[in-house]
């Protein structure tokens, strides 16, 4: 995408919310257009302004995705980020499948929050790592993904596998690009190709996947 990135941002609290409109007003790729405290002033700011991202408090949720679900259903490339004090993985896990980008606890920097919302803009997914940590280690559960059978994958050629390998440990399509000696634009190609035959949405989905049902010895390389 070209241009500043458009944001909005709800949060129940105004000084928490004031500092993340400063945090983000400050970079010269982002502009806040808009902000409120519940989730009728996000769906507002959507309808009006257009947003490129929502930065959500998930206490203005009150335990439902159904604001979620509306917001997507109307404008379905609203990268949407939430943002809470603590979080149990069945409800990340409930808001990644509702079409959720990115989950980071509050605790956060305003550095990592910069950086969530610019990976967001380009088409990724982030949670925070201990959420993420927690997700995989429910998935040795069998819980996640219900679209795969235990011990099996679908078809992913060896370059498929070795990119979701190291994808599992968190790295950025950039990352994963130099580690292998190849472009950014290929490991993005790659990567849509492994969501498509995994039956994910994101690549926080594919991580919890690929824990479930790739060799060891593999991840572990």
């Amino acid at each position: 995408m070209t241009g500043r990135i458009r944001v909005g941002v709800i949060d129940k609290h105004p000084l928490f919310r004031d500092g993340v409109v400063l945090a983000l007003n400050s970079q010269p790729d982002i502009d806040v257009v808009g902000q409120g405290a519940t989730v009728w002033d996000a769906i507002e700011i959507v309808n009006k302004s257009r947003p490129d991202a929502i930065v959500l408090d998930s206490s203005t949720l009150d335990g439902s995705m159904g604001a979620v679900e509306s917001i997507l259903q109307q404008h379905p490339t609203i990268r949407i980020l939430i943002l809470a004090v603590v979080a149990g993985e069945e409800h990340v896990y409930t808001a990644l499948k509702r079409g959720v980008r990115g989950y980071l606890l509050k605790g956060a920097s305003s550095t990592e929050l910069i950086q969530t919302v610019r990976v967001l803009n380009q088409g990724q997914s982030f949670i925070s790592p201990s959420l993420a940590a927690k997700l995989l280690m429910k998935s040795d559960t069998g819980s996640v993904s219900e679209a795969q059978e235990p011990g099996s994958l679908p078809h992913l050629t060896p370059r498929e596998q070795q990119i979701l390998s190291i994808l599992v440990q968190g790295r950025s399509n950039k990352e994963i690009g130099n580690k292998l000696d190849l472009s950014e634009k290929t490991i993005k190609h790659h990567l849509t190709n492994i969501l498509q035959k995994l039956r994910v949405r994101n690549r926080v989905e594919a991580a919890l996947v690929a824990s479930n049902h790739l060799p060891q010895s593999l991840m572990a390389s």
